[in-house]
């Protein structure tokens, strides 16, 4: 179901280009005029994602449509075109997620931002760490009212315990002054668990001196504010370094992930097989490591064109998801692929792998007005001690004997290879 954007503004242009940038959003939007509109909408129905509100409506000049919108519960950006101290004063002393001045484009660049991170920021979970309650929630007060989770702690010692709990925590924002252990002992502990590049800190004093925001940073923290801050600070830097992080992440799962599949790419596999493969040993759990090769794919590529073969490759890559959804898979070129799995024992691995086989066998992959019918062949070797690159070049050995051998079977080395 979509998410519903309640657009309160009197200029048609400017509802039109605030509509647009919801279309995009994919929100489904409702326009009110003014504020007897806004009343009259939200008495029947207040059932809103969010709100882009007018400050002056010809019958409503002095903002009195943003205490109606924010009184039936809905997060409310305000566009205004009045933009003096006081009007500002008047605006932030309301819950409002932002306000943004309607000054030229980038207004309404800054408004398609917003709105996204609205959608969002709920998959952002940040702790925040103060012993005082009041300080605490209106740190809290503040992230929510821009959707994040929420997760709290009155301590260093107890923040600790519940990143241990919380795996998806993004962000930490530490108060310094802090019984048991305070915010700088907690922002070293951090790093010593996570890098910047998974998780940002950012710490927050009342104290004076400014040697305190060296302080954090030098200890590993992100950013620092200085209390009472403004609501407008606040946000940019929480904003900037959830951005961060996200595009840190966009930029690792480039480098790591196929293009065209979104399995694993040769270099990421390579790296986490080593060391699933040193864990499995350490532990006695039975493995295999399987290159998979699809058989005839030149003929595809030539008789279908380049883009029926990616197809090809992608259907490929979500029976692979199917068949070996706790496994590592991975494309490493071509039509090339491998897969790494862990189970009870060789004969259960195996059996894994040949109903993978069979079920390609016997399926009709969809190519534009045809379809066609593909085979496997795969080479395979349970629980080796030797090293990973020897391992692979075994699997590869043993793959090309099922070339060689007819195609569209498992060959395993060791069992059908001499080494």
């Amino acid at each position: 179901m979509s998410q519903r954007l309640l657009i309160v503004e009197d200029s048609k242009p400017i509802a039109t280009v605030i509509k647009q940038i919801a279309r995009s959003l994919k929100f489904d939007v409702v326009i009110a005029t003014d504020l007897a509109q806004v009343e009259n909408i939200l008495s029947t129905d207040a059932d809103f994602f969010a709100a882009t509100i007018d400050y002056a409506l010809p019958d409503a000049l002095d903002g009195e449509a943003i205490a109606c919108v924010l009184s039936h519960g809905i997060p409310s950006i305000v566009m205004t075109g009045k933009m003096d101290d006081e009007t500002r004063q008047k605006i932030l002393s309301q819950p409002v997620i932002d306000y943004i001045p309607k000054e030229n484009s980038q207004a309404f660049l800054y408004l398609k931002r917003v709105l996204h991170w609205q959608q969002t920021n709920n998959q952002n979970t940040i702790l925040v760490v103060d012993d005082s309650s009041s300080a605490r929630n209106h740190v809290v007060e503040l992230l929510k009212r821009r959707n994040f989770n929420v997760i709290t702690a009155n301590n260093g010692v107890q923040a600790l315990e519940k990143l241990a709990q919380h795996k998806n925590i993004k962000m930490i924002i530490t108060d310094l002054e802090m019984p048991v252990m305070d915010g700088i002992e907690l922002t070293n502990e951090v790093r010593r668990i996570y890098t910047r590049e998974q998780l940002a800190v950012i710490g927050i004093s009342g104290a004076n001196n400014g040697i305190h925001s060296a302080r954090f940073i030098k200890n590993g923290a992100d950013d620092f504010l200085r209390k009472p801050f403004c609501p407008e600070e606040f946000y940019c830097r929480i904003t900037q370094n959830i951005e961060s992080l996200n595009n840190i992440a966009k930029i690792q799962h480039a480098a790591n992930t196929d293009y065209l599949t979104d399995l694993a790419n040769r270099r990421a596999f390579f790296r986490n097989a080593e060391t699933r493969i040193k864990e499995y040993t350490n532990k006695n759990v039975p493995y295999c490591l399987a290159m998979i090769d699809i058989d005839f794919f030149k003929k595809v590529n030539d008789t279908y064109g380049h883009d029926m073969g990616d197809q090809v490759l992608k259907v490929i890559a979500l029976y692979m998801r199917k068949h070996f959804g706790s496994g590592l898979t991975a494309r490493l070129g071509g039509e090339e692929f491998a897969v790494l799995l862990h189970g009870l024992d060789a004969d259960n691995l195996y059996t894994k792998l040949d109903d993978f086989r069979r079920e390609i066998a016997v399926s009709s992959i969809p190519l534009g007005e045809t379809s066609i019918s593909i085979t496997l062949s795969l080479g395979v070797i349970f629980d080796s001690q030797d090293e990973f690159s020897k391992q692979m070049n075994q699997a590869d050995n043993a793959l090309y004997a099922a070339k060689e051998n007819g195609r569209n079977q498992i060959v395993v080395f060791g069992a059908d290879l001499e080494d």
